[in-house]
């Protein structure tokens, strides 16, 4: 009886100690599998990502990006705030009263007018002077600057473009840029001098069009909000409601050819005309 009393106290004890095995394994299993699935997950989301992996602009883009900033900056002195592109007389008229009127007019200017023709000659000079093809650039160049409807257009975008090679000369100067600017034969309009300055320092087409049309695009609001007059909230609102007429007017543009040059906007064509005998003005055309 005695050592019946003995046995049992040895099989508690032994299947006390086969649980607490049976139980540290499991824990021990378990403890493996979250930490080699949770552990790297954990690295995954936390792990800072290195330096060389991060998305950067070669020396090349960033050149180019800061060449475009500068030359298409309000503070580059091609004398744009001068120019109203006859938004002084359709404010004087009537056509222009508020800033819906003006995002109005001025979305029709950029993708059915002026801003569409001019996209077009600047990026048929970028690809003449890129080609190289001075006898296509000369051309261009001619036609871009017979096709300017008023007198007032024609000194607004003659003397733009003059200033813009005169500076680009003096402070940007690079080789071919000479040799572009004479095969021109003549006056540079403003979107030609852009096109072929850009091509002969090497920066593609498609960013230098969309820094020249959003260029024009702030001029052009500059202009109507002095006019009208607007607040600086309003004016950044008409510049961000045109975005999606920039991006689409530069598309059409890359894509257009010569042959597609064409222009509806015939009452910005009439104010750019009689803007000339307006009474009061603040601006030269």
């Amino acid at each position: 009886m005695r050592r019946r009393r003995m046995i049992m106290p040895r099989m508690i004890m032994a299947i006390i100690i086969t649980m607490i095995t049976t139980i540290m394994t499991t824990t021990n299993i378990a403890t493996t599998i979250i930490t080699t699935t949770i552990t790297p997950m954990l690295m995954t989301t936390t792990e800072p990502v290195p330096a060389d992996a991060q998305s950067e602009m070669n020396a090349d883009e960033a050149a180019a990006l800061y060449r475009l900033m500068t030359w298409l900056s309000p503070a580059f002195p091609v004398g744009a705030f001068s120019y109203s592109s006859g938004i002084e007389w359709a404010v004087e008229a009537g056509d222009i009263t508020d800033a819906a009127s003006l995002r109005d007019w001025l979305a029709a200017m950029l993708g059915e007018g002026s801003g569409f023709c001019d996209a077009v000659f600047l990026a048929q000079a970028h690809r003449a002077a890129s080609a190289p093809d001075e006898a296509g650039l000369r051309e261009i160049a001619e036609l871009a600057a017979a096709l300017v409807p008023s007198r007032e257009r024609q000194l607004e975008t003659s003397t733009q473009g003059r200033a813009f090679i005169e500076i680009a000369r003096s402070a940007w100067a690079c080789d071919g840029l000479d040799r572009m600017i004479s095969a021109c034969g003549g006056p540079v309009v403003y979107p030609i001098a852009v096109g072929l300055v850009s091509a002969a320092h090497a920066i593609p087409v498609a960013p230098t069009m969309h820094a020249f049309l959003h260029a024009l695009v702030s001029n052009w609001i500059s202009a109507g909000a002095r006019l009208v007059p607007l607040g600086q909230t309003d004016s950044q609102r008409i510049l961000a409601a045109l975005e999606v007429d920039v991006v689409s007017t530069a598309r059409r543009a890359l894509e257009s050819s010569l042959d597609d040059l064409g222009s509806a906007t015939f009452r910005a064509d009439l104010a750019s005309l009689r803007h000339a005998t307006q009474y009061t003005r603040l601006f030269r055309s």
